[in-house]
């Protein structure tokens, strides 16, 4: 009897070591992947199912609060499909330095269905009408290249991998019903910021020769949702939304502002704001907080109930947890690159 309690404690023991260790690679590596996925490299995960894209096309590899949240919310809001964080600061190696001080990176590494991969744009370009640009351009060159090559970069994963791509300012709150739509600002103005197509769908494929025909990285927004515009009045009769309803055009839907832009960008410091009620946003799928228009720094600070910090504690708890409800209760920082 005392023999076969010692090896059930023994077989116990094995077992508990063997889920630690598991514990320990799941949250030290960038893929993620099992080995024999990453050896195929992205394409084995990405072509499997509806994947969510997020983007970082500056070097910065620790996210910021908000990019955390973002990513941790889809995650939250589609427990069943990969969502792929690509970032242009990692590198082809799998593990992190020893004694890494990436909170934000390790935490996001630590979901189950959250995928963290290099960005190559070369690589990612080829086979598409972006190659011959990206490889004649001089990117220290251009204006507001950050922007410009994200720009590029989303219009050409979601082509060849299909799903939905969101900037790093989303925050999720229900899942987007529909497989091919842009998302509108305003009734006849799309976003760049959140749209989804299956693969190889012909609409991001013109977009990606406009993009190239149309170049200017001098005006802002050009080869973005000023791009999107363009091509979606020429695919569409567009006419005012009279009310919360979307729009369908041809073989895919134009969103209602009212699914991710609630609050317009003129408005986006409510959002760091204290409301008498919290807003239910029960017309919205995401909310868009306006990042790049948040020169002055604004964050989330603990216990100040302001309606930012609602989301994060609802929406990104862990995120909240480990981040925000930190000794020093300020977080800063939250101005990233890579998105809009």
């Amino acid at each position: 009897m005392l023999k076969e309690l010692q090896l059930l404690l023994l077989v116990t023991l094995l077992l508990l070591c063997g889920f630690l260790y598991q514990l320990t690679l799941k949250s030290s590596c960038y893929f993620c992947l099992p080995p024999d996925e990453f050896q195929q490299g992205p394409e084995a995960l990405l072509g499997k199912g509806r994947i969510i894209v997020f983007l970082e096309t500056s070097e910065r590899v620790e996210p910021s609060p908000l990019v955390s949240c973002a990513v941790e919310s889809a995650a939250r809001v589609y427990p069943e499909q990969p969502v792929a964080f690509f970032m242009k600061g990692l590198s082809d190696s799998m593990q992190l330095p020893p004694n890494s001080t990436y909170t934000a990176f390790s935490l996001l590494s630590a979901i189950d269905n959250v995928f963290l991969f290099p960005l190559n744009m070369k690589r990612l370009f080829e086979d598409t009408p972006l190659f011959s640009w990206y490889t004649q351009i001089n990117a220290s060159a251009q204006r507001n290249w950050l922007y410009v090559s994200s720009d590029a970069s989303r219009l050409a994963t979601i082509w060849k991998y299909g799903g939905i791509y969101m900037d790093t300012d989303i925050i999720s709150i229900r899942p987007i019903p529909e497989e091919n739509f842009l998302a509108a600002q305003a009734s006849r103005d799309s976003s760049n910021g959140v749209f989804g197509f299956l693969p190889h769908h012909s609409f991001l494929w013109e977009c990606m020769e406009n993009f190239v025909e149309h170049y200017n990285s001098d005006i802002w927004g050009n080869q973005g949702p000023i791009l999107m515009t363009r091509m979606l009045r020429v695919w569409c009769k567009l006419k005012n939304f009279q009310e919360v309803s979307d729009f369908r055009c041809s073989n895919f839907s134009f969103l209602h502002p009212q699914r991710f832009y609630p609050i317009s960008y003129p408005q986006w410091r409510r959002y760091y704001e204290v409301w008498d009620t919290d807003p239910s946003f029960k017309d919205s799928y995401g909310l868009h907080l306006w990042n790049y228009m948040n020169r002055e720094g604004r964050t989330v600070v603990r216990g100040s109930n302001t309606l930012v910090e609602n989301l994060y504690r609802k929406h990104c708890p862990r995120t909240y947890r480990v981040l925000i409800q930190g000794p020093e209760g300020l977080v800063t920082g939250e101005l990233g690159l890579g998105n809009e």
